[in-house]
């Protein structure tokens, strides 16, 4: 068999396999601009979630371990981490793999300071009706969706991300 053929073919069957692992997911109505999450602790997700989110812009970032462009994105989301966190910035980067091994062996290579949970039941995985990887949705401080991503692509994302934090940093809170 041709060696380019054979790599083709390996590279379809990774492809239809990401696929099918994401759209098992999906199950949700989508979520969009201006949809408000619902409370993150009705979800049992594994790990240890901020006291509270009240006032602060989030990136909710849905991944997992086999998703290359994960391992790309999780350098960047420490970086704004950092430079964003003493603001008012958090991030919650859900995993979504089978198991919270292979998250754990995926935070060996990958460190992170952010926080970060398991969703083994995918019940937030399965309400946000997530259908690739890594998919993040930016959060005002009201807790209503900004912005959507579906991806990650490098500088062009990393410039949106930080466009909408300042900008979303600088808004002020309506009083109700």
């Amino acid at each position: 068999m041709n060696m380019s053929l054979t790599k083709k073919s390996l590279l379809a069957g990774a492809l239809a396999l990401c696929v099918c692992a994401t759209s098992a997911f999906a199950g949700g109505k989508t979520l969009k601009v201006g949809d408000t999450l619902p409370d993150f602790s009705t979800f049992q997700l594994e790990g240890k979630l901020p006291a509270d989110f009240k006032g602060k812009v989030i990136l909710l970032d849905f991944w997992a371990s086999w998703c290359g462009p994960c391992k790309e994105s999780f350098p960047v989301m420490e970086d704004l981490h950092k430079k964003y966190g003493e603001k008012g910035f958090v991030i919650l980067a859900v995993n979504v793999d089978e198991t919270s091994e292979a998250m754990k062996d995926f935070l060996k290579e990958h460190k992170a300071s952010f926080t970060i949970v398991h969703d083994k039941s995918k019940k937030l995985v399965g309400t946000a009706n997530i259908s690739s990887m890594p998919t993040s949705f930016m959060l005002d401080k009201e807790g209503k969706i900004a912005a959507v991503h579906k991806g990650f692509h490098g500088k062009d994302t990393i410039k949106q991300y930080e466009a909408e934090i300042e900008k979303l940093l600088s808004t002020e809170v309506a009083k109700k």
